[in-house]
């Protein structure tokens, strides 16, 4: 059975690259220039490129820092050593965007790996279920379009699978020279180094916290009920483990590599003034937490084969009557944070080119009332997202929710590439899906990259003011 997961792997990926490799032609003959950011990356890769690697010769309009540069020469200059081609040839925009295709290839099996490795192996079809979900994955639109772009998303996730999977394996050092990498790619990965970090304290919490529960079973204590009874419970168990000098001790021995990571991180902070480099007027950090709200709906949308069904609204609909002051309170607060904490960015309303700006302009902006209507199917897609992780423990899941409100909550800009991470982080630990919800979001996933990718290459427009070719994008 090994052997013929093997031989599904390779197919899988042989199939994706050599479409991957179709698509890049197409792209390639259709763009030839930069495009949107590429117009500061590029020059900015080429620059290095050519050896100009001093502080004077980096653009001041670029936010983040030059991991996908250094890694870009480090690909393409030996193929000018090796194979005698020019520099002019090597420092391409196609070679460079090349760079992208590659990341795409390790993120495929990063992703299989990680599969493998999260996912238990105890099941006769898990090998069919474990190649389709990587397929479903390395497809998955707002990841995929990137990887025929110099943009720096393909990149940071390889860095940021290839950290977490050390971490799984236990080899932390590892893990945080790999975070680290993934920060060089864009600075808010740090929170999924720390991510790594925290999956290490979960399991150490749930450890103990078996431990605990065992010892309860057997002292015979009546068992605790309500939602509010449980919190308490784990937060006072919470609090004592975090007493105990010897329990701390351990975590920090095994956690030191990341906190290194960590403190090294804050050092950059004092000194640079900020998290951003560059350009900082329009990358300002605010407590945007209707972000959290659009992650719930980003994930739902992309995963609706899993999420939604009309037993999980029923079930839903069912919880919501018997704990309506749980629910009644939390639909208060979303209420408050919708209206007290929605921000909207310049570049949100003033550029036509991303997806965006039309789900702003045709849902939120339809009415102003509108994004108060839509907080019962924020609470929904929050509640059947958590329903989906209730495999993992309940430390896991805090770990996790901290870092995606960390990652996504300080972003002004509503910007579905700053979801990638957080979803595939999500999409990994879930249990995998039967084969026919595979099938139908695979299916769905290539449509939508069907339908992408044809608008992108087809479907341009030109502005009133300006000559440039204009093409919509994620």
């Amino acid at each position: 059975m090994a052997q013929l997961e093997g031989y599904y792997f390779s197919a899988a990926l042989s199939c994706t690259f050599l479409v991957s490799c179709l698509l890049f032609s197409a792209f390639s003959r259709a763009l030839r220039e930069p495009y949107m950011d590429e117009i500061f990356h590029l020059p900015q890769a080429q620059r290095y490129c050519e050896g100009r690697f001093s502080l004077s010769q980096w653009d001041p309009m670029i936010t983040t820092l030059p991991g996908l540069y250094l890694v870009s020469v480090g690909v393409v200059k030996p193929a000018s050593w090796i194979l005698g081609w020019s520099e002019h040839v090597v420092c391409s925009i196609g070679m460079l965007r090349f760079v992208n295709l590659l990341f795409s290839v390790g993120n495929f099996y990063l992703l299989y790996l990680l599969f493998r490795k999260v996912q238990p192996r105890n099941k006769a079809s898990s090998s069919i279920q474990r190649i389709l979900s990587t397929l479903t994955l390395a497809l998955f639109p707002t990841l995929y379009f990137f990887n025929f772009l110099y943009y720096t998303e393909p990149g940071s996730v390889f860095f940021t699978l290839f950290a977490y999977l050390m971490c799984l394996y236990g080899n932390h050092r590892t893990s945080a020279l790999l975070g680290f990498c993934g920060f060089m790619f864009r600075q808010t990965n740090i929170v999924w180094a720390a991510f790594c970090a925290g999956h290490i304290i979960a399991q150490k919490f749930s450890e103990a916290w078996k431990t605990e529960l065992q010892k309860k079973k057997e002292e015979r204590l009546p068992p605790v009920k309500g939602l509010f009874s449980e919190l308490r419970r784990v937060l006072h168990f919470l609090l004592v483990y975090s007493m105990s000098f010897k329990n701390l001790s351990m975590l920090f021995l095994l956690t030191w590599p990341y906190i290194l990571l960590l403190a090294a991180f804050l050092v950059f902070v004092v000194v640079n003034g900020g998290i951003v480099i560059g350009d900082r007027s329009s990358h300002e950090a605010c407590l945007h937490f209707p972000q959290l709200f659009y992650f719930f709906s980003f994930t739902v949308f992309f995963s609706f084969p899993h999420l939604l069904s009309p037993m999980k609204v029923k079930t839903f609909l069912s919880l919501v009557w018997k704990r309506r002051v749980q629910f009644s309170l939390i639909l208060v607060v979303s209420v408050f944070f919708v209206w007290r904490f929605t921000y909207v960015h310049k570049y949100l309303l003033a550029d036509n080119r991303h997806y965006t700006f039309y789900v702003w302009k045709r849902v939120f902006q339809r009415h102003e009332i509108v994004k108060y209507l839509l907080v019962p199917a924020y609470m929904f897609a929050g509640w059947t997202i958590a329903d989906s992780l209730k495999s993992k423990s309940i430390f896991w899941n805090l770990m996790f929710f901290v870092c995606l409100v960390t990652s996504t909550v300080p972003q002004k800009l509503l910007e579905f590439r700053y979801f990638i991470l957080p979803y595939i982080i999500y999409r990994l630990n879930i249990p995998l899906p039967p084969v026919s919800r595979l099938v139908c979001e695979l299916g769905c996933y290539t449509v939508v990259n069907f339908l992408t990718f044809y608008i992108f290459l087809n479907k341009t427009f030109q502005w009133p003011d300006n000559q440039d070719i204009q093409r919509f994008m994620w």
